[in-house]
């Protein structure tokens, strides 16, 4: 399989390169260059199959080309440990619960699959250390922190910012150590994702030392997160609720979303999808406009979602080949402020006693208001609530009960380095290590 850029100014990658470079020379974003459709007979059967066994099939249509099957399934089988299920809210809205990897938060998947196929090309090639760079806006550092921890030949450094990520979020990736180092950016999240782009098209800093990217701007990252879709599919089918299905997708970067929509091309059989989005709408005004006009990001409830410039609008795009008629015939949008956020979190505890994230609340807001009759909704409830304590605990009036996994990492002692959003200062950091 070769990948392309979505600028179209970059030469023509194999899937070992998009995974090292994460970024093509143009700053556009790596794309398959056809995307295989899965068999009648995996449908018809999906719903007897495990996690597991859904994911490598999935895996094998996205990356068997360039990776050995033997491999490919351990490496699949090692990064899920776990399942996800599918949560009834109400009769007509359910909740497919993606807090069951190591940080209790859905990018777990991808992080864990890239790290161990970015360590399968190193073993194979004999490659260098990769470094690897990623911004967050919370989640994402947590995830990928966790899954490449003690990974040999790779370094991660973590690009968050200074004040808007949650405590516990914070304690994920600064209190790690060994071959994690974390950056506190006194900036935002589009801050430090500009950073790491600009690194990336450094031509210094490349030959000092060699750089990729876990944020879901890599192909390893974003795409195994089909999985958890092909995996409800096959939940509500089980029930005999999968023939009207919609799913609403939490979105603030567009990389889990992307993925779902990656499925539906592959033949995943999900009627429509809806990307809930916080006061960060970009997304939302181009459906209603069909301009796509980024802009600084605005700090809210739903931190992990707070970006004005998603990076995957361009896979979006160019998957749709830049039609907005199409694009708006298979995702609608939602869009929720603060206020609206913490009156879903209370309407929903009152009258089901489900405790939402604040994330979760954006999709389950947008299924109570978007599902026409006869259809069903499952909504990405991303992260466990505990991850957001303050703020749900404040909201609900309740105190929820932190898991262990959490509690545990709240017990290390923080390790960061303080970091203008100047690249300079970055790029002379960078420079200083080995």
């Amino acid at each position: 399989m070769k990948y392309y850029s979505t600028n179209q100014k970059a030469p023509m990658a194999d899937l070992h390169k998009a995974v090292v470079k994460g970024l093509a020379e143009d700053r556009g974003l790596y794309m398959p260059e056809r995307i295989e459709q899965l068999p009648k007979e995996f449908f018809q059967h999906i719903q007897d199959m495990s996690f597991q066994d859904i994911a490598y099939n999935v895996a094998s249509a996205f990356f068997g080309e360039d990776v050995d099957l033997d491999a490919l399934q351990e490496i699949v089988y090692d990064t899920l440990p776990f399942d996800c299920p599918v949560v009834k809210i109400t009769d007509n809205i359910y909740t497919l619960e993606l807090f069951y990897g190591p940080t209790l938060a859905f990018k777990d998947v991808g992080a864990r699959f890239m790290a161990r196929l970015l360590q399968y090309f190193i073993r194979e090639e004999g490659q260098e250390q990769v470094n690897v760079l990623v911004a967050t806006s919370g989640d994402t550092g947590s995830a990928v922190a966790n899954g490449f921890l003690g990974v040999e030949g790779i370094h991660v450094y973590v690009l968050y910012p200074k004040g808007k990520v949650s405590p516990i979020q914070e304690c994920q990736f600064t209190t790690l150590g060994q071959n994690i180092t974390a950056i506190e950016v006194d900036g935002v999240f589009d801050d430090c994702q500009a950073l790491v782009k600009a690194a990336f098209m450094d031509q210094e800093l490349n030959e000092h030392m060699r750089l990729t990217s876990a944020n879901s701007i890599n192909v390893a990252r974003f795409l195994p997160q089909a999985f958890y879709y092909f995996h409800a599919y096959a939940q509500m089918k089980r029930q005999g609720l999968a023939d009207q299905l919609v799913m609403c997708v939490p979105s603030g970067n567009f990389g889990n979303i992307c993925a779902a929509l990656f499925g539906h091309r592959m033949g995943l059989p999900v009627k429509r999808f809806i990307a809930a989005n916080n006061a960060n709408d970009i997304f939302y005004h181009y459906l209603q406009t069909g301009k796509y006009e980024p802009k600084a990001s605005v700090q809210t409830l739903a931190n992990a979602m707070d970006v004005g410039d998603p990076s995957n609008f361009a896979r979006i795009y160019d998957l749709y080949q830049g039609s907005h008629e199409a694009i708006t015939s298979i995702i609608s949008g939602a869009t929720y402020n603060d206020e609206q956020i913490a009156e879903t979190m209370r309407h929903c505890y009152a009258a089901t006693g489900y405790t939402l994230d604040p994330h979760g609340a954006c999709g389950y807001r947008a299924l109570s208001e978007g599902l026409a009759e006869g259809e069903t909704g499952v909504f990405c409830e991303t992260a466990h609530p505990a991850k957001f304590k303050e703020k749900v605990d404040s909201i609900l009036g309740i105190d929820i009960e932190i898991p262990e996994r959490l509690a545990a990492f709240m017990k290390g002692e923080k390790q960061s380095i303080a970091m203008s959003k100047d690249f300079s200062d970055f790029k002379q950091y960078l420079m200083r290590q080995s």
